[in-house]
């Protein structure tokens, strides 16, 4: 199996004929593989990048499956006694029904859409980010994305993804062969390492997208962290 490159077989979870049971099952066990092996502390890495001094802040995520992440922001927020509006978006209904489901808080908004037909523009989010949701999309569409991200956020984004590796596809096809009850997941993770990202792609990337001010780092368990600042910072690395 060659890992130079990234594969673009599309994953199950991109269909839009998966049953509901199956895409809950599939959501449940992501939150347990992003607790357990640090999905959660990468997101939270990288909003406390961009959290200056505030009290009070608005979070939107895309891709937001069934909305652990946001869930995981919340009560980083809260511990903190921060005010938090999140706002979460993801094409798919199903997700997002588990999302509101999960959610009681009422400062919370979930929209049901693709990403790039919402326009937050005259009400923007301070910061917005994505976990595991790049690795879906070919680079022109990423690229596409990233100006997105940075037109429709006030103080930067940050993205949390996967990076490509022989050790992460099979140490993740090991452990969701044993422990996972899903299709979906025992399909899919292996799969998403191999759509996933090396630095050098990164770095290509945000120069494409025209991006100067961002730092690219390595995170356990064999994550990027990308974070975008709207000014330089003493951090970054370019």
């Amino acid at each position: 199996m060659n890992f130079s490159s990234r594969s673009y077989q599309p994953e199950l979870l991109d269909q839009d004929n998966i049953p509901f049971a199956d895409i809950e099952q599939n959501m449940n066990e992501l939150d347990i593989i992003n607790r357990f092996l640090g999905g959660h502390r990468v997101t939270l890495a990288g909003l406390s990048k961009l959290v200056v001094n505030r009290s009070a802040l608005s979070i939107c995520e895309i891709g937001c499956g069934g909305g652990d992440n946001l869930r995981a922001v919340h009560n980083w927020c809260q511990r903190r006694n921060m005010d938090v509006k999140l706002i979460g978006i993801d094409i798919n209904p199903d997700c997002i029904r588990i999302a509101r489901a999960r959610t009681s808080e009422s400062s919370s908004t979930f929209i049901t859409a693709d990403y790039h037909t919402v326009s937050l523009e005259y009400d923007k989010p301070d910061i917005i980010f994505s976990s595991l949701f790049c690795h879906h999309f070919r680079e022109r569409e990423i690229i596409s994305m990233l100006h997105w991200m940075r037109e429709n956020s006030s103080r930067g984004f940050f993205i949390n993804d996967l990076h490509r590796s022989q050790f992460a596809y099979f140490a993740i096809r090991i452990l969701t062969g044993i422990f996972s009850n899903s299709y979906l997941v025992k399909n899919d993770a292996p799969l998403s390492v191999r759509r996933g990202f090396v630095r050098k792609e990164w770095m290509d990337l945000l120069k494409a997208a025209g991006i100067n001010y961002f730092s690219v780092e390595w995170k356990w368990a064999f994550r990027w962290l990308v974070t975008v600042y709207p000014q330089p910072q003493n951090s970054v690395r370019q």
